[in-house]
């Protein structure tokens, strides 16, 4: 711990529980209600018309935890199918628009189904068929979006042999007119699916994006057990990047959200020479394994069980293993990654996180290469929404694009029209 008297930052904070961990009444009273009337996360292509009546209905059932969670994911299915087959009716009449925006929004309901990771049959079901509804909508829409099934060259102990990614590629770029690549990391619950929200804003200052999902969720083909298998599988991403002749090679970056943050730090330092910069935000690197943290964070400020979703990310079934043996198998800190020299990288949280503790980015920077960080004081995990515009600032300068960061987020907040 980076705080004096070897403690937590938050220290005082750990042994509370937070007022929606109460129920799922609680959950969308405190807590996800505002979200869903504004379509940003984890409601991103969601409309609060559509979620109300799923809520009443799970507050009906009195749902709270410990969660039954194909009963948790039932209750999404009847109105995002709704949804999907007004949709297909919109395509098959060539109503394109109508057609991107109702897939989307069936896609939310499906997403928030499996939130926060697919751990029963049903949320597996969710996942899959989000995933169907969403490549749907975003091949139709503005700024379309296809899927680059990546082949994973480098794979090996037990990795998978594809990377998907939702890539969007400028109309305008060629060869010759080579157009800047931001490449994202996806989050512990945030999937490709959902952070295709950030296409838009980047779109609209033509540059490429690469969304990928990390080892663990997903469909990153990474063995989550396997600390190394994040090295593979970004060999094998950047080597198909380094094919793609509308890309400015000189201008890659790469920007991780949340758990994200952690393979970004990571990347940073072990692809430093094929990323012009890094921005980690709401990351962690050490003491998110700490086990103390593990023992508190279920009642903090994640909407679920985050250490058991975090235990199931990184491939154990066993909790009280996992607490065990994470530090000592993930930590950066532990495995030298922190001491190697890195490309220019950004570290951007929130002061009071509760998801991953903020002295990881206190101890990145006594370590290794000279960083740059920027901690938004009394915000919670991402220094929202003040760090957005942060990191915005940062990439539109290191890129040299002329770049309105409020214009940017204009874009992020879902706004319905049928």
């Amino acid at each position: 711990m980076a705080a004096p008297g070897d403690t937590f930052f938050i220290q005082e904070k750990l042994k509370q529980t937070a007022p929606h961990h109460e129920s799922f009444k609680a959950l969308w009273e405190t807590k996800w209600k505002q979200p869903c009337s504004m379509g940003v996360y984890p409601f991103m292509f969601g409309s609060i018309t559509d979620f109300q009546p799923v809520v009443d209905d799970i507050i009906a059932k009195g749902l709270k935890r410990p969660y039954d969670w194909d009963e948790y994911a039932q209750c999404f299915f009847p109105k995002a199918e709704e949804l999907v087959a007004r949709a297909k009716v919109a395509e098959y009449q060539g109503d394109l628009q109508q057609a991107s925006e109702l897939y989307l929004r069936g896609s939310a309901l499906h997403r928030v189904a499996r939130f926060p990771a697919p751990r029963s049959e049903k949320q597996w079901y969710a996942w899959t068929k989000g995933k169907e509804a969403a490549i749907k909508g975003l091949t139709f829409a503005r700024f379309p979006m296809v899927q680059a099934n990546i082949p994973h060259a480098h794979a090996a102990n037990g990795d998978g042999s594809v990377l998907p990614g939702y890539y969007h590629l400028p109309a305008g770029a060629s060869s010759s007119h080579k157009v800047p690549l931001v490449i994202i990391f996806t989050g512990l619950d945030g999937y490709r699916t959902d952070l295709a929200t950030w296409k838009d804003g980047w779109a609209q200052l033509e540059c490429a994006v690469l969304i990928v999902e990390i080892p663990g969720t997903g469909d990153n083909p990474g063995a989550p057990s396997d600390p190394a298998s994040p090295d593979r599988v970004w060999s094998s991403m950047f080597d198909w990047v380094a094919k793609q002749a509308e890309i400015d090679q000189s201008r890659v970056v790469n920007w991780g959200f949340s758990t994200g943050g952690y393979y970004s730090i990571r990347v940073a330092h072990t692809h430093a020479d094929k990323l012009k910069g890094v921005v980690a935000l709401g990351g962690g690197a050490h003491h998110m394994f700490d086990p103390e943290w593990l023992d508190a964070v279920n009642d903090l400020e994640y909407p679920f069980d985050l250490a058991h979703t975090l235990c199931h990310k990184f491939g154990y079934k066993d909790m009280e293993l996992f607490k065990r043996e994470a530090q000592d198998k993930f930590s950066l800190l532990n495995a030298g990654i922190l001491d190697k020299p890195c490309t220019r990288l950004l570290l951007v949280n929130g002061t009071d996180d509760e998801i991953f503790p903020i002295d990881d980015y206190y101890m990145c920077l006594q370590h290794g290469s000279p960083k740059e960080a920027r901690f938004v004081t009394s915000r919670k995990h991402m220094g929202e929404p003040e760090s957005f515009f942060i990191v915005l600032k940062w990439l539109f300068k290191l890129l040299g694009i002329q770049g309105d960061a409020g214009q940017f987020m204009s874009t992020i907040p879902f706004k319905p029209k049928y």
